[in-house]
């Protein structure tokens, strides 16, 4: 395309797309600003019609003013480039940002249709403005004299990361290959839609329904309660379902005694997408391997893996397997360890079977209890859920000063969601924060942060942003509140460390407002080392019926049990960070590629115990096939290097809580976005490269 698409055959364009009948502005809250308490977007007007012409109105701004940048008579400037470029898309940004949170969190059929609709469109519509060469023109002049412009250091590094994007999205492509390169980022962007909502769906529809009451022998009363639930919300009330959201199906292999019922839902739930049914991703999980590889080797690279890798952290392929080829030996070791202890729990029970991938969870909790004395029953009484919540609060206001106050009456994304808003130490207003802790079949598995409004800079003055958590906890039971595991309270910290990233981000320019992959988890890892800390306990962690502090002697037995089961807990995580590296490393994908075969095949070659599956297997590894981690799995063992070592700057005072050390991490790791280079911004908290011995520590892996 050599001229820029002119507005009103975009608009054509748009009215061949199916779209439906245009709405009066006044009737869609997208077309107006939010008059809502702290802008928050009015989730109580909000419906399922207003998405679509909005977000076909928002592109159609944008492209607008893609061609007011383009036909301006001027010479090409950062202000009436690059700037116009930035601040450009409002609207688009607007709305994609509550349908992706919706579509995530509480979608419907409808939005998923759309969803799968808008994809292509979002596509073709990135691809207008990467491929446009009047624009690339303009962009690459200033570019190529960046050094005499005068800008600052944040307007230096929105240039280099708007030529980049230019770029790496094809603009020094021939146009015939401009051609095929849209071709398959719209084929891409679909299959990756469909991935993830055939996985919801698969995840949604099992489910093991009990008749008999001694099936259940093994189980906490919470857990009883929790099935009887799903059974009555399913029209079977005096049964009890399991179902494969991980607050069902994982507590049910760790304590049902019933053998054969826990094989049933450990398949079900490692085979979810390998079905052969109308949600299988078999298929598309080839497609995407395959299209993925053809965009490498169109824009110049050898394989997938290289391209994504070059924005990353790691830089390449070789740095990302040195660091998981040095923790797969010790990973496994301590495995086959535990394996031994749990073969010994088998034996105590007067049986000699091999134990199985459904016995793991059952049989390791039984050798913790022996070794330690400890089980999870002894902790969830002291993990109420609001209570871990405030617990994280404490933990930032000891950090930073920094202050949570719940806010009602306010539009929610959904009724469980609460808000809270944040403010800084000196009192100032610094976002606001949704949290949406329960499982529902709208929303997808997992725990995430996002957020409704990115902060930025609007007239000057700082726009503050809308961030959400959204989790998948063990819900609340009749006469009890939620009680957290360990694992989600650790997740719990985990996500709110996403959050107090982006609610102390200070840019100017959405351009540079993120972090590269492999460095996103530092800041949201780093939180997981003070859930556990005896200190931070002794102020959340109280019984929900007695409100005593947790004892001293349980403290110390979590902390000695703390390390146990890193074997399986790495093996499984690393099995999957290799398994999405061995996918887009392949130079020729083979024409009868089997997912499952070529799974089993390289991580057998490894050694995995049959015991341990990938954390998650090729159908429903949403991570990297629905996009986001796609090469970059390995990104949270990475970051987990970065954050093992940077907690030892904490520990290395004697304090925990040494503000001087909070105030650099704030200041040069959780508020510069991406205006520094990553390791930069690492180097100059910590002083020094960071160093791997702290994560073996910290994982009992040395």
């Amino acid at each position: 395309m050599k001229k820029m698409m002119m507005a009103t055959a975009f608009a054509a364009f748009l009215c061949s797309c199916n779209s439906p009948a245009p709405q009066n502005n006044s009737e869609n809250p997208f077309f107006a600003e939010y008059e809502t308490q702290f802008g928050v977007p009015p989730f109580n007007l909000i419906k399922a019609e207003h998405f679509e012409p909005a977000l076909l109105k928002g592109m159609e701004e944008e492209m607008e003013n893609i061609e007011a940048i383009c036909n301006n008579p001027d010479n090409p400037s950062f202000k009436n480039t690059i700037l116009a470029m930035d601040q450009g898309g409002k609207l688009l940004r607007k709305v994609q940002t509550v349908f992706y949170g919706l579509s995530s969190a509480n979608t419907t059929d409808e939005l998923d249709e759309l969803n799968k609709k808008m994809s292509p469109l979002f596509s073709k519509h990135s691809d207008d403005i990467r491929l446009n060469p009047v624009l690339f023109a303009r962009v690459k002049s200033i570019y190529d004299k960046r050094d005499e412009l005068g800008l600052d250091k944040e307007q230096t590094k929105l240039l280099e990361e708007t030529y980049k994007r230019f770029v790496r999205g094809g603009a020094n492509l021939s146009e015939e290959q401009q051609a095929t390169l849209r071709k398959l980022n719209s084929e891409i962007s679909t299959l990756q839609v469909t991935f993830s909502q055939n996985m919801r769906k698969e995840t949604n529809d099992y489910q093991l329904v009990i008749e008999n009451e001694k099936d259940l022998s093994g189980l906490t009363e919470t857990q009883i309660a929790n099935a009887a639930i799903e059974a009555k919300n399913a029209g079977m009330e005096g049964k009890w379902i399991i179902k494969l959201q991980n607050p069902s199906a994982l507590p049910f292999l760790q304590n049902a005694d019933n053998r054969e019922l826990r094989e049933k839902v450990f398949n079900a739930y490692i085979n979810r997408g390998n079905n052969g049914n109308e949600y299988d991703n078999n298929e598309i999980v080839k497609k995407l391997i395959t299209l993925r590889l053809q965009k490498a080797k169109l824009m110049g690279y050898n394989d997938f893996a290289s391209f994504v890798l070059e924005e990353r952290m790691s830089k390449n392929e070789a740095n990302v397997y040195n660091l998981l080829n040095e923790l797969w030996e010790p990973s496994l070791k301590k495995a086959k360890e535990e394996l031994a202890d749990i073969q010994a729990e088998i034996a105590k029970d007067g049986k000699n079977f091999t134990a199985e991938g459904w016995d793991w969870r059952y049989y390791f909790e039984r050798a913790k209890k022996t070794k330690f004395d400890l089980d999870e029953s002894q902790i969830r009484p002291y993990l109420k859920l609001e209570n871990v919540r405030d617990g994280a609060y404490y933990v930032a206001n000891k950090l930073y000063g920094i202050t949570f106050t719940q806010v009602k009456n306010v539009p929610l994304p959904h009724p469980d969601a609460e808000l809270f808003e944040c403010k800084d130490k000196d009192g100032t207003h610094l976002g606001v924060l949704y949290m949406d802790y329960f499982p529902r079949s709208s929303k997808r598995s997992g725990a995430w942060c996002g957020t409704y409004r990115s902060q930025t800079y609007q007239d000057g003055k700082r726009v503050a942003p809308v961030v959400t958590i959204v989790c998948n906890f063990s819900q609340p039971t009749p006469g009890q509140p939620a009680l957290l595991s360990a694992d989600e309270a650790e997740t719990l910290f985990h996500e709110f460390g996403h959050a107090l990233h982006n609610l102390f981000k200070d840019v100017h320019y959405y351009g540079i407002s993120g972090v590269p992959r492999d460095f996103v988890e530092l800041p949201s890892q780093i939180m997981e080392h003070w859930v556990f800390e005896p200190e931070v306990l002794k102020v959340y962690a109280k019984h929900y019926e007695t409100g005593e502090v947790i004892p001293a002697e349980l403290i110390e037995k979590l902390d000695k049990s703390g390390k146990y089961g890193q074997g399986f807990v790495t093996t499984e995580y690393l099995a999957a960070s290799l398994l999405d590296m061995d996918y887009h490393v392949l130079k020729e994908i083979p024409a009868d590629l089997d997912p499952i075969k070529f799974e089993n095949k390289v991580l057998g070659e490894r050694g995995i115990l049959k015991q341990i599956p990938s954390r998650y297997r090729s159908t429903y590894f949403n991570h990297t096939m629905g996009g986001g981690y796609t090469a970059g799995y390995y990104s949270y063992i990475w970051s987990e290097v970065l954050d093992c070592d940077a907690y030892q700057a904490f520990v290395e005072t004697g304090d925990i809580f040494n503000n001087n050390i909070a105030t650099n991490f704030r200041k040069y790791v959780l508020t510069p976005g991406g205006i520094d280079d990553a390791m930069d911004m690492y180097v100059n908290f910590r002083g020094k490269q960071p160093a791997t011995e702290p994560l073996l520590k910290n994982r009992g892996l040395n």
